[in-house]
C-alpha cells in the first residue's frame, strides 16, 4: 500500500514524484499518475523502479534520500551564488508617481537596499545592487552590461507598478491634485522567452510567486486587461507571472532574469503598505526563501 508521494526537484532531471511504501522509496511516477494516486481516481501506470533511472540510486529510505540531496554536488552554496539586484529606473527617469506624489525610483531604492541586507544576512553575500543614470535605452544597456560583467547567476529587477491612465481618478493631497487608482492592487512578475535561460527564469519566478502568496500577498492581473498598453499573456496565474519578451533587461541578461513589480503605488492603501519596512521585509523574505530553493535546484553550467 502506498504510504505517500513526495515531490522532488532534481537538479538535472526536473520534477518527479517518489512513491513511498513502508517508509522506503520504491519508484517514481509522472505528475499525472501522482494526481490519480492522490485522489483515488486511478488507474495509474506502474511506478518505474529507481534502478531504471540513470541519475538516481537504488531504493532507499526517505532519510537516506534526504541525505543524498543534502550532499548533492549542486547543493546551494549561498556565498558563491552571485545575485544582481537591479534598481529599476534612475534619478533622471524616475518611473511612476505614487498617489501621494512620491517617485517610483525612491520605492525601488528602498526595497532593493532592504532586500540586499536580507539576502546578505541569509548567506547570499555575493549580492550586488545595479544602478544606472540617465534615460532611455542607454541606461537600460548600462545596467545589463554591469549585471553581465558580474557573471551573475540570477538577475532580479526591482520595480513598483502603475495602471493605465483610463483608470485614474483625482484627489487632493499635500495641496496638489494627484492621480490615483484604488481599482487594482498586488504584485506582478515578468519573464522573457528571449532570455537564453528562460526555463530557469520561469522556475525562479514560480518559486518567488509561491513565496509571495504564502505571505498573503496577492497578484494583480491588470496587465492582462484587453486595453492599449496592456494585454499581456499570463503564464502562471497562481504564481502571478506574465510573459513580456521585449523587456530589455530580461531579454539581454546572460543570467536567468525576472522583473518584480512589488505592488501598485497609485493605489492609496497599497502605497502606504509598500512604504513600510514591514512590507519590504515580507517581500525580501520571500525572495530569500525562493533563492535558497533555486540556488540548490539548478547547477550553473550553460544549458
Amino acid at each position: 500500500m502506498i504510504d505517500r508521494l513526495r515531490r522532488i526537484q532534481h537538479a538535472r532531471s526536473g520534477w518527479y514524484w517518489l512513491v513511498v511504501v513502508a517508509g522506503v522509496v520504491v519508484g517514481e511516477v509522472t505528475a499525472a499518475s501522482a494526481d490519480k494516486i492522490s485522489d483515488g481516481s486511478g488507474p495509474v501506470e506502474a511506478p518505474r523502479s529507481l534502478l531504471d533511472l540513470p541519475t538516481m540510486h537504488p531504493p532507499q529510505s526517505l532519510a537516506q534520500h534526504q541525505d543524498q540531496e543534502t550532499t548533492n554536488d549542486t547543493a546551494c552554496v549561498p556565498e558563491s551564488f552571485k545575485i544582481a539586484l537591479d534598481i529599476g529606473h534612475t534619478p533622471q527617469a524616475s518611473g511612476a508617481t505614487s498617489a501621494r506624489g512620491v517617485k517610483e525610483y525612491k520605492f525601488n531604492v528602498q526595497l532593493a537596499k532592504q532586500m540586499e541586507s536580507k539576502l546578505i544576512q541569509g548567506g547570499f553575500s555575493n549580492t550586488t545592487l545595479i544602478t544606472a543614470r540617465g534615460a532611455g535605452r542607454d541606461q537600460l544597456r548600462m545596467r545589463v552590461e554591469r549585471a553581465n560583467a558580474l557573471g551573475a547567476d540570477l538577475l532580479l529587477s526591482i520595480h513598483h507598478d502603475d495602471v493605465q491612465e483610463i483608470y485614474y481618478s483625482k484627489w487632493k493631497y499635500g495641496g496638489s491634485l494627484r492621480n490615483y487608482s484604488d481599482r487594482f492592487a498586488g504584485y506582478s512578475l515578468f519573464v522573457s522567452r528571449d532570455n537564453q535561460h528562460f526555463d530557469k527564469s520561469l522556475a525562479f519566478a514560480k518559486l518567488l510567486g509561491r513565496e509571495l502568496r504564502a505571505k498573503d500577498l496577492r497578484f494583480s492581473a491588470h496587465h492582462a486587461e484587453p486595453i492599449a498598453g496592456e494585454n499581456r499573456e499570463i503564464i502562471d496565474s497562481g504564481a502571478g507571472i506574465y510573459r513580456y519578451d521585449d523587456l530589455f533587461v530580461l531579454k539581454f541578461s546572460v543570467a536567468p532574469a525576472v522583473l518584480l513589480e512589488a505592488g501598485i503605488i497609485v493605489n492609496r492603501n497599497e502605497e502606504l503598505e509598500l512604504s513600510s519596512p514591514e512590507r519590504r521585509d515580507q517581500i525580501s523574505g520571500a525572495v530569500l526563501a525562493a533563492l535558497k530553493e533555486f540556488c540548490g535546484a539548478f547547477d550553473r553550467r550553460p544549458n
